[in-house]
């Protein structure tokens, strides 16, 4: 009569690679404190022996869990729709897949929500970490969620966030790239539909966009700020179209307002690049697929995600992590920039 197979302990893994349980822990956690070497021999014992740490019990006897947490202070309507978003969330899904962790995704609608819900996220273990985005200026998560504890990372630039790493795009540079090209076409009334006024990236893109006009020598007052939402990029192209010196170039904080912006021009009858031209942040599909096709701020969205998602892991587990900036938004020209059409003589 034969006896049941004896279940495989991480004792006896320790054993067969001749080291600590805690060793053995250590290697399956992803903790630093084992050479290579060590850590893979730890690894393949296991797998010849058909062991795995249990997930359940692992994610009892240490802090952190397999779920990272992002929280986002935007209408669900408007997320569905905002590309860069969707880029940035299959940035940070491309590392968590590498490590099979989980994203807890959740769509809040103050500070003051968020707050109690990373609060409620840290006291539960229900994630080792967070991803912290749109930061205002005086961010309110700031000192809360410091006092808490939790390892987080911020996108946004250091300026903003009070001491929390961060990983962000030099949205100051790229600004006074985009306004100079148009410049150099001859543009001398610039206009800009940016964000929320409090939004941090916002705040520094309207200030090096009025500091370089002026430093051209030009008007860096044509700006309106706005929510995000098509219908509000609508609303104040039509604003700056209506008055009596309109710009002969905006600007946009994104490109579902740069899109809803040419459709306003169509309306207004408006020639779009001949009278107008258009120039959106953020590259995305929805730039390349109008007409005439907007030129746009172009960068890497999914590799911002991945990269900040990185940096998290990093923290997560105890190694150094430094702020840092990613490449900048690089200016891609389309068909919506052109010279000004001249009046004639």
């Amino acid at each position: 009569m034969s006896t049941p197979t004896q279940r495989v302990t991480i004792k006896d893994v320790a054993a067969a690679a001749g080291v600590s349980k805690g060793a053995v822990s250590i290697a399956f956690n992803h903790k630093p404190g084992l050479s290579a070497a060590t850590r893979e021999r730890i690894f393949a014992v296991a797998r010849e022996m058909g062991w795995a740490p249990n997930s359940s019990a692992r994610s009892l006897s240490r802090r952190t869990t397999d779920t990272v947490g992002l929280a986002i202070c935007r209408p669900a309507r408007l997320l569905g729709l905002e590309p860069f978003y969707m880029e940035f969330i299959s940035g940070i899904e491309s590392v968590l897949a590498e490590r099979s962790c989980s994203l807890l995704l959740r769509l809040v609608s103050s500070r003051e929500e968020e707050i109690e819900l990373q609060q409620t996220w840290w006291r539960e273990r229900q994630v080792g970490g967070s991803v912290l985005v749109d930061f205002d200026r005086d961010d309110a998560r700031i000192e809360p969620l410091k006092e808490l504890g939790i390892p987080a990372v911020a996108v946004g630039h250091p300026d903003l966030t009070g001491g929390i790493p961060s990983v962000w795009t030099d949205d100051a540079t790229a600004m006074g790239e985009a306004v100079r090209y148009l410049a150099a076409l001859g543009h001398r009334r610039i206009g800009r539909v940016g964000g929320p006024a409090g939004l941090g990236h916002s705040a520094i893109r309207e200030e090096a966009f009025r500091q370089t006009l002026e430093a051209l020598g030009l008007d860096g007052t044509l700006q309106v700020a706005t929510g995000f939402a098509g219908e509000e990029g609508a609303r104040a192209t039509r604003s700056l179209l209506l008055r009596a010196e309109r710009p002969t170039a905006i600007v946009y904080d994104n490109d579902i307002m740069a899109v809803a912006g040419l459709g306003v021009a169509a309306e207004m009858g408006v020639s779009v690049p001949a009278e107008l031209s258009l120039l959106a942040w953020d590259d995305s599909q929805l730039c390349r697929l109008t007409h005439p096709t907007l030129s746009a701020m172009s960068h890497d969205v999914h590799g911002f995600g991945a990269d900040v998602t990185r940096v998290l892991f990093d923290l997560i587990e105890g190694r150094t992590v430094t702020s840092h900036p990613v490449p900048m938004p690089s200016l891609t020209p389309r068909a919506s920039t052109a010279a000004p059409r001249l009046p004639r003589p």
